[in-house]
């Protein structure tokens, strides 16, 4: 009984929420409804309670397909047209989507290159040397996560595939290097006056200096300073605690997966024993170089735009397909004339590269299809009319923005698309204050804390759903069982959520960054010491 019990209780959760669309309004009137928040409900729910990610996904998408038809009273044939045609086929087909599929394959060739190179391998003798611990190896991969700040999907798979070897030498968890690729993913990005992430919020307000706005968020960017300082204390404290602490004592004794199989295959064994390091070192800088590059090249840098707008204007799929692309060329070049690869194991890496990527593809399929399912059932409308509604309580706006924020891309899994929702209602909500900018020039403080609250909110949301982009994307890099890394990372991510929710209650009273910021570190300190203090507590009592 006590096996089945999660299962039971998330069923009766499901019937209880169905019960509740039912209530404020019938399936026939669903798109903008309650209604439009089950399929992820069901996708990510089933996911957590089975472990088992592409069915999860499948169903929800299902559900969403018979939701939609039912509701535009379209039968069988509407169901399929949403899923299929709708879904499947037309996020397939989606330009940018494309360009992500094409950077992961390009990604796992260079990663697959490096390793029958054996610079991945000389790179891990090399870290091992000079790497001396396990904290130590947790704060390198933390510090390169800061470094690669210009989009989340190149930290994410970049990070990994350095990273791994040194991880892996000093029995860190799968799950563990995860969580750390992801907190410096997202987090970081939003936080980066020159990053995709940058761009995309600083097109989001009209009439006011996008770039201005953003670098004006970060000081009451709660979530993404607290996380960042959480990875730090817990990288040096080695304080792990949830279903991460499992994972973690596993590795300990040689298990660094905590799963049935490993899910992605692994070929680390080298072709050649002349690899050394510089053959991990230089094609990593040669992608991060290209791939800056073909961004700004995309954002018209090399029409007369300068590098800041440039960054701004970027597309960031096209950008890093053009990049990646490039530095396949360059880096096959040099290993042939290196002689450590022939041209037929470069050629065979192409097909292994996209074979590791094969998981990451499935899954970004599945979720990029939910997400379609949630908007032909408009579940923006429906959470833009909750949050108009509650815009009359300014003082506690910001919590409220943030609540809703997490919420939304919890279910969506998309920040960009939170914000993207969001930010206009606050603008609207404070149209008369930001007319005067184009007088006074200054914005003011409760726009900049109400915005910061919904990228924040965006961030974390995006940090904890399974059907996020950066949340596969950080399961690639890092090689780990996708539900295993959000599993182990909600207890994490919920933490600062809770903290952060009430550092912009406060913010709402108070408009001091410094009172702000002070509190909410103090009491995310407070928090991870008296975690620490109970689990060694329980620790030595199991002894």
């Amino acid at each position: 009984m006590k096996k089945h019990l999660s299962k039971i209780i998330f069923g009766l959760l499901v019937v209880a929420f169905i019960i509740g669309c039912a209530i404020q309004s019938p399936i026939t009137d669903a798109v903008g409804s309650l209604w439009s928040l089950l399929p992820p409900i069901v996708a990510i729910g089933l996911a957590l309670i089975t472990k088992e990610v592409y069915s999860s996904l499948f169903i929800g998408i299902i559900t969403g397909g018979v939701v939609y038809a039912v509701s535009e009273a379209k039968g069988f044939s509407g169901m399929f047209g949403a899923v299929v045609n709708k879904g499947f086929i037309a996020n397939l087909a989606d330009s940018y989507n494309v360009g992500i599929l094409i950077f992961l394959v390009v990604l796992g060739t260079i990663v697959v290159l490096m390793n029958k190179a054996g610079g991945s391998r000389a790179y891990g003798e090399w870290a091992a040397t000079h790497i001396k611990s396990k904290a130590g190896a947790a704060l390198s991969t933390f510090f390169l996560g800061v470094l690669i700040f210009v989009d989340d999907y190149f930290n994410c798979l970049t990070v990994g595939s350095v990273m791994r070897p040194v991880t892996d030498k000093h029995k860190v968890s799968r799950s563990k290097l995860a969580y750390i690729i992801d907190a410096t993913a997202a987090p970081i990005c939003i936080i980066a006056p020159i990053s995709s992430w940058a761009a995309a919020v600083s097109g989001t307000v009209k009439g006011v200096n996008g770039i201005k706005l953003f670098i004006s968020t970060i000081p009451y960017n709660l979530y993404a300073l607290l996380t960042l300082a959480m990875v730090i204390f817990i990288a040096l404290s080695n304080t792990d605690f949830g279903p991460m602490r499992t994972h973690e004592r596993n590795a300990e004794n040689g298990d660094l997966f905590t799963t049935r199989n490993k899910v992605y295959d692994e070929d680390d064994t080298p072709k050649t024993t002349k690899g050394k390091v510089i053959d991990l070192i230089l094609p990593v800088i040669i992608l991060i170089v290209l791939c800056v590059v073909g961004m700004i090249y995309t954002g018209g840098f090399f029409s007369g735009e300068s590098f800041v707008n440039a960054f701004a204007n970027c597309d960031a799929s096209y950008g890093l397909s053009l990049g990646s692309m490039g530095a396949l060329i360059i880096i096959i070049f040099y290993f042939l004339i290196r002689r450590v690869l022939s041209f037929n194991d470069c050629m065979d890496s192409i097909a292994q590269g996209f074979k590791q990527m094969v998981p990451a593809i499935l899954i970004l399929t599945f979720a990029w299809t939910l997400k379609t399912m949630t908007g032909l059932l408009s579940a923006d409308t429906f959470v833009s009319g909750i949050v108009e509604s509650v815009t009359a309580i300014e003082l506690l706006l910001p919590a409220i923005l943030f609540a809703v924020a997490l919420g939304l891309a919890f279910a969506t899994g998309t920040s960009w698309g939170t914000f993207g929702i969001l930010i206009p209602i606050v603008t609207g909500v404070f149209s008369s204050e930001l007319e005067g900018i184009s007088t006074t020039g200054e914005i003011p403080v409760m726009v900049i804390i109400c915005i910061s609250a919904c990228l924040a909110g965006a961030v974390c949301g995006d940090h904890c759903s399974p059907i996020s982009d950066t949340t596969i994307m950080a399961s690639t890099g890092a090689q780990c069982d996708h539900v295993n890394h959000v599993s182990t990372q909600l207890p994490y991510a919920l933490t600062v959520a809770a903290i952060s929710l009430v550092g912009y209650i406060l913010a709402g009273f108070v408009h001091n960054v410094f009172v702000v910021l002070g509190v909410s570190f103090a009491l995310l300190f407070i928090t991870l010491f008296t975690i620490r203090f109970f689990v060694n507590r329980k620790a030595k009592v199991a002894e």
